[in-house]
């Protein structure tokens, strides 16, 4: 199989993300709804910030195991540090733009003439966040399909190409989850699904040519820390709708969808 076959199957399980996108176009949603698919997302996401935590800190065991401490504290100090400025970097970033904007509840957009209201901005700006953090991951993502062809195991390459798409395909609900009821534009739905979807194929293209388990790792704990940043975000939703029944099932919900995904990547031999 050539590189540009792998790179063309790299994107192909990139922006199976865009598969969930038209869930954000739901008119007027009711709270219970709009709570349970906030639910579901922040289920969705908790499920990745284990899975990408686990991932990373596989090095780390390893070394380990090998009794090879100074690559195992060097490998540990690279995911702290890209964790950190994953998670705190995104605090310092809101504070940063919280504190030089002055309030405005109601924002005339220039092509419809509609209002937009401050909940709708920051709706919209948590949702690209969202789609920051899953296209950081996904470009560790298609650096695991970029390094398998690359050392020769295209059986593996594919597996895991078959199991990302799979996975990316529940993952574009879990962005567009805050704009339920705001019917946002398609070409807004578009440029999310390129920021979440998009980086796989960048990484499956790096990854071919370009093979460091550092590199992996610095990039998965980049992910981890906006993840938990946008889960943190997440969770004032429901907080405030004070529907803590639907809230409860729909993060089990989302929970049973991340793991049933990882399981069939798993069962498949990836």
């Amino acid at each position: 199989m050539s590189t540009v076959q792998i790179t063309l199957l790299g994107a192909l399980a990139g922006f199976t993300i865009f598969l969930g996108l038209p869930v954000g176009r739901l008119h007027d949603p009711k709270p219970h709804v709009k709570a349970a698919l906030n639910a579901v997302a922040i289920g969705i996401l908790v499920f990745l910030l284990w899975d990408v935590l686990a991932h990373a800190w596989e090095p780390v065991d390893r070394a380990l195991a090998a009794r090879q401490i100074p690559d195992a504290l060097s490998i540990g100090i690279v995911l702290a540090a890209t964790f950190g400025v994953g998670l705190l970097g995104l605090v310092w970033l809101d504070g940063f733009r919280r504190a030089s904007a002055p309030p405005s509840p109601e924002i005339p957009t220039a092509t419809t003439g509609e209002v937009t209201t401050a909940a709708t901005v920051h709706s919209r700006r948590l949702a690209l966040m969202i789609a920051g953090g899953i296209g950081v991951h996904n470009f560790a993502e298609g650096l695991a399909i970029g390094n398998s062809a690359a050392l020769g195991e295209l059986s593996l390459a594919v597996l895991l190409i078959i199991g990302f798409a799979l996975h990316n395909a529940t993952e574009g609900f879990g962005i567009v989850a805050p704009l339920t009821g705001q019917r946002p534009s398609w070409g807004f739905l578009g440029l999310l699904g390129l920021i979440g979807g998009g980086p796989t194929f960048i990484g499956t293209l790096v990854g071919q040519q370009f093979v460091s388990e550092t590199v992996s790792v610095a990039f998965l704990g980049l992910a981890a820390g906006s993840i938990l940043y946008v889960v943190i975000e997440l969770l004032a939703v429901p907080r405030n709708a004070d529907l803590k029944t639907v809230t409860t099932w729909g993060m089990f919900i989302g929970l049973i969808a991340g793991f049933a995904t990882d399981a069939i990547i798993t069962a498949a031999g990836a």
